[in-house]
């Protein structure tokens, strides 16, 4: 058997997702940008995604965005805050690299200042200490930084409540969404955020595409220069087959919220307590409460003495697929940068498990025996 738990790095694509793009492929492969009948249905089919993506986000059109993926989202959206007057950031050292590197990067070329709020003991955003930051810097023109759910941890911010404090100190509100869309509920509009960023691949969709959601157009300038595509904002031909895709995931996504989260919930659960048999001292690491961790992400912190280097390795040879952080790190020979920062977890190895719709408790029951054997030898 085969078992595929890394769904927080990218999750395997729907049928009904390959269905609605193929035609995309094959018949309808004219470019958008083109006036004649080919270049119109193309552009019909990128604007219909558009306008469905806004409805089940309870959005406008024209504050849905389309990108190449959801670090190039980020991206575009730290840059255009800092042309656009931003002068300091507040973030989190648990950020996706997306946006620490992109930070780190701005804060040598554009000079802005940098500051990182404090976290708790799971690594939750402190809010009395963003206020004391707010405070501090008031008067500065400063932007908010803050994932909705953490890719390793699967802690989640509490949006509306963040939001609200960023309104009432006049700044704006940036939340990386890439592991929140398509498997929590959210409503943008609700949320008080002023940007927000979606990767398709993490709720079913395609590889390559995303999209920004922006509450003030005028707050956007482009990122990558060229063509006018994207109302001038993302220059480039879209990729029309993959928006399309991304637009039926997440309408399948949303449709099915409930059940899916039930689903999720249950696995997540029967997992727990399955690695709770094979050892008492494994750790979870972030939250417990089912209220704020993601359903979709579990990581557990393995004493040293149970498990070695090698565990992945050969949980993979026996068919398992796992993480021991973030994917995008996963070829750079670094540990995670956020499990060193959560306290009460040390002398153990992380590992992440992150499940899908697609994932069944037979599956799990494998898993687990799996584990099992590797531990006990």
């Amino acid at each position: 058997m085969k078992v595929y738990l890394d769904n927080a790095a990218t999750t395997p694509i729907d049928e009904d997702v390959w269905k609605s793009m193929e035609p995309f492929l094959k018949e309808h492969f004219g470019n958008p940008s083109s006036t004649h009948s080919f270049g119109r249905t193309a552009k019909n089919g990128v604007e219909s995604a558009r306008r469905s993506i806004a409805k089940v986000l309870n959005v406008q059109p024209g504050q849905i965005i389309f990108t190449g993926s959801g670090t190039e989202a980020n991206n575009t959206i730290l840059h255009s805050a800092v042309r656009k007057g931003v002068k300091h950031i507040i973030t989190s050292p648990i950020e996706h690299h997306a946006v620490l590197h992109t930070l780190e990067a701005l804060e040598i070329t554009e000079e802005i200042e940098i500051s990182y709020v404090n976290l708790d003991i799971n690594g939750n955003v402190e809010l009395e200490h963003l206020e004391l930051l707010l405070n501090k810097y008031s008067g500065k023109n400063t932007l908010v930084s803050l994932m909705h759910v953490n890719n390793e941890i699967g802690t989640i911010l509490p949006l509306e409540k963040v939001g609200g404090i960023c309104k009432r100190y006049g700044v704006l509100f940036h939340s990386d969404t890439v592991q929140s869309i398509g498997t929590l509920p959210i409503n943008l509009s609700d949320s008080l955020v002023d940007f927000a960023t979606c990767s398709a691949h993490k709720f079913h969709g395609p590889k390559g595409v995303g999209f920004i959601y922006v509450s003030d157009i005028s707050r956007l300038s482009s990122f990558i220069h060229g063509g006018g595509q994207e109302r001038g904002h993302r220059a480039g031909t879209e990729n029309v087959a993959s928006i399309i895709g991304m637009s039926k995931a997440l309408e399948k996504a949303v449709e099915a919220m409930d059940q899916n989260l039930a689903h999720l919930i249950k696995l997540k659960s029967h997992f727990l307590k399955g690695i709770e048999q094979i050892s008492n001292k494994v750790q979870v690491v972030g939250n417990i409460e089912e209220n704020l961790a993601s359903p979709k992400i579990l990581n557990l912190c393995f004493p040293e003495k149970l498990i070695d280097d090698l565990f992945l390795f050969n949980l993979d040879l026996k068919g398992v697929a796992a993480s021991g952080g973030s994917a995008c790190s996963s070829g750079s020979n670094q540990g995670s940068h956020v499990i060193p920062l959560i306290k009460g977890i040390s002398d153990c190895r992380a590992i992440r498990f992150s499940f899908s719709k697609f994932n069944t408790l037979e599956e799990i029951d494998y898993a687990l025996s799996q584990i099992r054997s590797i531990v006990s030898n």
